[in-house]
């Protein structure tokens, strides 16, 4: 493919690596610092990104736009990148309900530009075979293109912009809802005195279930502000498809409870997690 400019907003957790892995297939990729964080600026330089210095120059430079953002600010986020008119291709890889892709592609393809729905499976791609990107939009050839030659597989859905963000909603109401689903029934057993008792009895019936707790402890919980509006995403997509949707709305309550813990060093025991659940 003819060489593109990607711009790329902003560069988190994920969004760094991708702007690595595109750096190593050759791309120029550039963010926008105005307003970032200093946490920003360190992953940015880190990953070997251009600053753009604004949006507005972002806009003008880019020919695709890629948005990996925490999903309350992916509308946001797109508005913005609209108000520049932007005409190239934006992807929106964020954690969204289908109908908040749909409202994002309005909002981009209103001012020009072409839409790409986009949902990541997955941690950072930093080796081959742990992270898909699905796809879903007439465009989505040139976006998988892009990441051919890394370590993130790229699969394009038959469907309509949506069908990616769906995709994602469906995995991760169970991988994130089960996992604030651990975190509240642990919490349950240390305040009712049975912690003990219940760990031998899942070593004993479910010895999956220990270790999966402790991942929700490691990675989880300083996450959780992040998740809180993934599982309101989640919960309005069910909710809209008639399905009951409790689920997915007692998780983000979970997580908004231990929204404290953002960027956190250290991973908490059980018990202070429990705590905080309880509300003491």
């Amino acid at each position: 493919m003819a060489q593109v400019t990607i711009g790329l907003l902003h560069p988190g957790e994920m969004g760094s690596v991708l702007g690595e892995l595109l750096r190593a297939a050759g791309v120029q990729a550039l963010w926008a610092s105005e307003g970032r964080s200093g946490a920003s600026r360190e992953r940015a330089g880190s990953a070997g990104l251009t600053d753009a210095v604004t949006l507005a120059a972002l806009a003008a430079e880019s020919g695709v736009i890629l948005s990996v953002c925490p999903p309350h600010a992916a509308v946001e986020v797109a508005q913005q990148v609209a108000a520049q008119r932007f005409a190239g291709v934006y992807l929106d890889a964020n954690a969204v309900s289908p109908a908040t892709a749909r409202a994002v592609a309005r909002l981009v393809e209103g001012a020009g530009a072409r839409f790409v729905d986009g949902g990541i499976v997955g941690p950072p791609p930093k080796t081959p075979g742990t992270t898909r990107l699905y796809l879903s939009g007439k465009e989505s050839g040139l976006i998988a293109a892009l990441f051919e030659a890394g370590p993130m597989e790229t699969i394009i859905l038959d469907g309509p912009p949506g069908a990616a963000s769906a995709l994602k909603v469906a995995y991760a109401a169970y991988t994130k809802g089960t996992s604030a689903l651990l975190l509240a029934i642990r919490a349950l057993a240390i305040r009712e005195g049975v912690d003990d008792a219940l760990l031998k009895e899942w070593t004993r019936s479910l010895p999956d279930l220990s270790t999966r707790m402790e991942a929700a402890l490691r990675g989880s919980v300083r996450k959780a502000w992040r998740f809180v509006g993934e599982m309101e995403e989640n919960a309005a997509t069910f909710a809209e498809a008639g399905i009951p949707d409790g689920f997915s709305r007692a998780a983000a309550d979970v997580y908004r409870r231990l929204a404290g813990y953002k960027d956190s060093k250290q991973t908490p025991s059980a018990t202070e997690v429990a705590a905080v659940l309880g509300g003491r």
